[in-house]
């Protein structure tokens, strides 16, 4: 029984001798003239204007944390259309309710302006 893991041992013992021989490698062949320009943080490509420390407006994390309410109550959809045929009528219902739920919120969202950006 336990023989049948040998090849993955085999395996794991191979990517992490790749990757530490990869990390070594870097360190020792690696380019190391440190200039202003690759001290910089990056951003896209763009210069950074102004100090990294601004503050947002907390319209942003309002909307961020709907965004992942919303999008995590969605992820539910999936494991109950995989086994929908199985839930017969009951899941049906019970989906129903928990979309009017989502729709409910969504609506007292939007009517309280939260997803307005000014």
């Amino acid at each position: 029984m336990l023989f049948s893991y040998i090849p993955i041992f085999i395996f794991m013992l191979l990517v992490v001798g790749f990757v530490a021989g990869t990390i070594v490698l870097s360190a020792f062949l690696g380019n190391k003239i440190k200039t202003k320009e690759k001290l910089m943080p990056y951003e896209c490509g763009i210069d950074p204007i102004g100090t990294p420390r601004k503050r947002f407006s907390i319209k942003f994390y309002v909307i961020t944390l709907l965004f992942l309410v919303f999008d995590i109550e969605v992820v539910f959809l999936y494991p109950w259309a995989v086994i929908f045929k199985e839930l017969k009528i009951f899941g049906l219902i019970e989906m129903g309710v928990f979309i009017f739920i989502l729709f409910v919120a969504y609506i007292y969202v939007w009517k309280k302006g939260a997803l307005e950006w000014e």
